[in-house]
């Protein structure tokens, strides 16, 4: 396959937060983001200074910023996920070198962002759903009691 070939493939099939959000549930979100990578797999290798430096612009930090309002700082966008600690703004799209040298699209359009937790961002790249924090279980008088439970 060409080159042109296999940019115009993976264009076509871009995640976008529009499609995302029309998802009602984290667990459907997380299927649609799921990468599938390898743990230890490289992405920037030696050229990691490149997307440091990127992560530490003054473009990027405002768009992080303005990412993390529009989600309402929750996981995944959904609204009983807030997250309490570090919050991670993660491409829909993975990006590439290439990416930030042309200073592509991908990299700061909203529609290509979300904001995540550290754990659902790792299991998104990983495809290890064991990684998600799991929603609180709704507990009801005496669940734990079978002989307790009234019959409805």
């Amino acid at each position: 396959m060409q080159c042109v070939d296999i940019v115009a493939k993976a264009m076509s099939n871009l995640r976008t937060y529009t499609e995302l959000i029309s998802l009602p549930t984290f667990e459907e979100r997380f299927r649609y983001l799921r990468l599938n990578g390898v743990i230890g797999e490289e992405t920037f290798g030696f050229d990691r200074y490149i997307n440091q430096k990127f992560y530490r612009s003054k473009e990027w930090l405002r768009t992080r910023d303005q990412i993390i309002l529009r989600d309402s700082a929750c996981d995944l966008g959904i609204d009983d996920r807030e997250i309490h600690g570090q919050i991670l703004i993660h491409h829909l799209n993975p990006i590439l070198l290439k990416d930030i040298l042309d200073v592509s699209e991908l990299l700061l359009n909203p529609e290509y962002l979300i904001s995540t937790t550290q754990n659902t961002h790792r299991a998104i790249h990983y495809g290890d759903e064991d990684l998600l924090i799991k929603a609180p279980i709704e507990r009801t008088a005496n669940d734990t009691c079978p002989w307790k439970r009234t019959v409805r």
